[in-house]
């Protein structure tokens, strides 16, 4: 810690910038700016939240894209977990004092219902529904390409790539033993095809990192705008000229530059009352125009 604080040129040695090799003479004055501590606790900040159901000991929202659900280190903000502390009175505290209320996450571009408890007893009894896997997602994807069978189920382990953990591989992009690779199921029907593109149904029996990302891009049509995965962006122009999502581009705004994937509904048991509950959010404007282009340009 002193040596981040002198590399960070918040030590002086007579009244000058030094290095932590430097071993300290008779007479020295050494003087050190300690910075101010580190918050504990998270930061309450009024964030426009979309709230689809609120009871006394749950939270439902539909997630915008562009925002992270927790601080990754705890001077963090603009996150959902400080909209969330500003909104509700209280919240479960978890294993985090920076997830007050989180119970499972959303990737930052990605859309639709999250649940967060306000209690401690609603948090775990949701964790454990989420763990026996008896919760059931419903996530709904635009695809590139026209996926030939109307349903499937893919079963392709994932793990995170050992020289970055924002990118997760399939075993046939790095050997076994230079990953621990995980368990993950996701199946999928298709809605709708038009042509040079499919929007899907997807439910994730497992619930892994950009999982429904790496399984669509595993069988050749990754999901809209996911540049990550292989995904394309298109323009207006492209979809009203017919071409394909794999031709080339028409120069233009993209009509999204990330995912088209939004979390549409989850089916799961009320932590309290015990009852079956189902939530669902809408579609978001940025998939809702694509999808009207579809329909006007690329209908079957």
């Amino acid at each position: 810690m002193i040596q981040r604080y002198i590399r960070a040129g918040l030590v002086t040695v007579n009244g000058e910038a030094s290095k932590p090799s430097y071993e300290p003479r008779k007479g020295d004055l050494i003087e050190i700016a300690l910075p101010p501590p580190m918050p504990n606790s998270l930061i309450p900040e009024d964030l426009p939240l979309d709230v689809i159901y609120e009871d006394e000991c749950l939270l439902a929202i539909n997630k915008q894209a562009g925002i992270v659900c927790h601080p990754a280190h705890g001077f963090q903000t603009g996150t959902i977990a400080n909209a969330i502390a500003f909104h509700a009175e209280k919240l479960s505290r978890g294993s985090d004092p920076f997830r007050p209320g989180i119970v499972h996450r959303l990737d930052k571009n990605t859309t639709g219902v999250m649940l967060i408890a306000k209690t401690d007893e609603a948090h775990w009894r949701i964790s454990l529904q989420f763990e026996r896997r008896t919760i059931k997602k419903q996530y709904f994807a635009i695809c590139a390409g026209e996926i030939s069978l109307d349903g499937d189920i893919i079963d392709k382990p994932l793990a995170p790539h050992p020289k970055t953990t924002e990118w997760m591989v399939l075993p046939t992009q790095l050997p076994p033993r230079q990953a621990m690779f995980k368990e993950a199921v996701t199946e999928y029907r298709v809605n709708t095809r038009y042509r040079g593109f499919t929007t899907v149904d997807l439910f994730p029996k497992t619930g892994r990192t950009h999982q429904l990302r790496v399984h669509m891009s595993s069988i050749g049509h990754p999901i809209l705008g996911d540049t990550m995965y292989g995904g394309p962006a298109v323009t207006e122009e492209e979809l009203a000229e017919g071409r394909t999502g794999n031709e080339s581009a028409v120069a233009g705004e993209p009509l999204i530059d990330t995912q088209a994937l939004h979390a549409r509904r989850i089916r799961f048991t009320h932590p309290i009352r015990e009852v079956p509950i189902e939530i669902e959010a809408p579609l978001p404007l940025r998939i809702t125009r694509i999808l009207d282009l579809l329909e006007r340009y690329r209908r079957r």
